[in-house]
């Protein structure tokens, strides 16, 4: 019978449309990246949805974020994207946890009961957290490294982090893993040399926040990195297609 999925059902088959709507997956970070990779997996057929993020949208978000709107500004991401879900796909479960993922909120989360997990957070504290949490589960993990500071949509790559190169952040997650004994971790990195972000005051989180008082600020962190709405999109939309594809048990040829 005829329905929203039927395109993609002539691709994954009628097997691969039920592993996906059987599938539960947890997206850690939904802001540019990992917000395209909710929206793909949503319009997929992934039956349910794990949002795991405690930022609200931010005016500065709408150069690149999904969720992002004028009339979604100053609202939680998560409430915003279960919404988005729910109008895409009525019949979808959406989990929203209000939470900025670190060692000492990861106790919340049970990676046993997750098919995959997405790490589309920043912070390195939190990725390492995410990949030993996942691993010691047995949950397949996938994780974007840098994509701010990037032009280059082009230059993006599925790897193993032990086959990375030219990133900042897959240097320091390589070295990581290995001081853990992570034998392999599969992410999505770009070999673009990343761009330093002109610094200009006027423009400057830095010096004219306008996030609500009470919100974890980006202004904590070191750099502000520049972005675009064409490199975090399609850093979402590669890890969305990986997992998708691992769920159906398509193997690359």
């Amino acid at each position: 019978m005829l329905n929203q999925f039927s395109r993609t059902e002539l691709l994954l088959g009628k097997d691969g449309m039920e592993r996906l709507n059987n599938a539960r997956v947890a997206v850690f970070g939904i802001g540019g990246v990992g917000g395209y990779a909710v929206e793909a997996l949503a319009r997929s057929g992934v039956g349910t949805l794990d949002l795991i993020d405690d930022d609200r949208v931010c005016l500065t978000n709408l150069n690149r974020q999904i969720f992002a709107v004028r009339s979604t500004v100053g609202k939680y991401k998560v409430d915003v994207a279960e919404n988005r879900i729910h109008d895409i796909c009525p019949e979808t479960k959406v989990n929203t946890y209000k939470c900025f993922y670190m060692p000492d909120t990861a106790d919340q989360f049970d990676f046993t009961q997750y098919d995959y997990v997405i790490d589309a957070i920043d912070t390195v504290t939190g990725k390492l957290e995410l990949i030993m949490r996942a691993k010691e589960a047995g949950t397949p993990i996938i994780c974007s490294m840098g994509a701010g500071n990037k032009l280059d949509a082009s230059a993006f790559r599925v790897a193993d982090i032990y086959d990375t190169k030219v990133c900042p952040l897959a240097k320091v997650i390589r070295y990581e893993c290995r001081k853990r004994g992570i034998k392999k971790l599969k992410v999505v990195y770009s070999e673009e040399q990343p761009i330093r972000p002109v610094e200009d005051m006027a423009i400057s989180c830095r010096h004219h926040c306008i996030c609500p008082p009470d919100t974890r600020k980006c202004t904590v962190r070191r750099d502000i990195p520049g972005s675009t709405a064409f490199v975090p999109s399609v850093v979402g939309l590669i890890i969305a297609g990986e997992v998708v594809k691992d769920l159906c048990g398509i193997s690359k040829k």
